[in-house]
């Protein structure tokens, strides 16, 4: 049914995997997409209550965007691939339908900020969370600015942000970015576990639990991610964005000039 995902349905959870190990599960316009249609399918589809996002393979839950899609955008290119990933993001996050991220390894970029986007996230022992768009010349666009600070604080939050440093997963655990840590061969069956549980609970109250912790974490600053993706956007627009990206995808160490 889908190019880049794969998907299961048991026991009434979702277990939707982003499939591209050859570049670390990097989202690209094509998993992007079908992300939007399979979060459609969890809210439209009675049979399913729940849902685990994860990546393919031992080394990457998702190591990040595709970069190579990065070259010659503009300032208004920025926002509205911004404004996709957010749109699709928000709609993980205002899921009635419990998301539960199964890190599997790299959780960079726009891979950390969907992690961050589920509803919580459990986290294998080899698992690394990072926002490295600094190191682009970027700035997050899907939301990290936002959900990071909410999850973690301001100030471990701009030092991540602004350093684009790795942290592991017992930081992450230390820092409340994640519920859990376990052994990799233990992390789909404690998110089915933690589910199952779930599961067996009222689906409306569940829901509203939702919809209400998601109000008094985002409120009154819903107007930042409008910020943040025109921020993105204005990157776009920089030398040291062509710089980044063309460093990136030259395998060398950018030069940055602060313009």
């Amino acid at each position: 049914m889908y190019q880049t995902l794969l998907t299961n349905l048991e026991n009434n959870i979702l277990t939707i995997t982003i499939n591209r190990p050859d570049k670390l599960n990097a989202l690209n316009k094509e998993v992007i997409r079908e992300l939007g249609e399979v979060v459609d399918e969890v809210y439209s589809n009675a049979q399913i209550k729940s849902a685990i996002l994860t990546g393919s393979g031992a080394k990457a839950f998702v190591a990040g965007a595709d970069i190579s899609e990065f070259k010659n955008l503009n300032k208004a290119d920025g926002a509205a691939l911004a404004k996709k990933g957010q749109v699709i993001f928000f709609k993980i996050e205002n899921c009635p339908k419990p998301f539960i991220a199964a890190v599997n390894g790299f959780a960079l970029g726009g891979g950390c900020e969907l992690a961050m986007a589920c509803h919580f996230r459990i986290a294998s022992s080899n698992a690394k969370f990072g926002q490295p768009e600094v190191n682009l010349g970027l700035i997050p666009g899907y939301g990290g600015t936002q959900r990071l600070t909410q999850l973690i604080g301001k100030g471990r939050a701009i030092e991540i942000l602004i350093s684009g440093n790795m942290i592991d997963a017992e930081t992450a655990l230390k820092y409340g970015l994640v519920n859990s840590v376990v052994a990799p061969e233990e992390l789909l069956s404690k998110c089915n576990s933690i589910l199952d549980n779930i599961n067996a609970k009222a689906p409306l109250a569940v829901a509203e639990c939702i919809r209400c912790a998601n109000l008094a974490a985002n409120n009154p600053s819903l107007k930042n991610f409008e910020t943040e993706m025109e921020a993105f956007g204005k990157c776009f627009d920089t030398e040291d964005t062509k710089e980044g990206t063309s460093a990136f995808l030259e395998k060398r160490k950018p030069v940055f000039k602060g313009n």
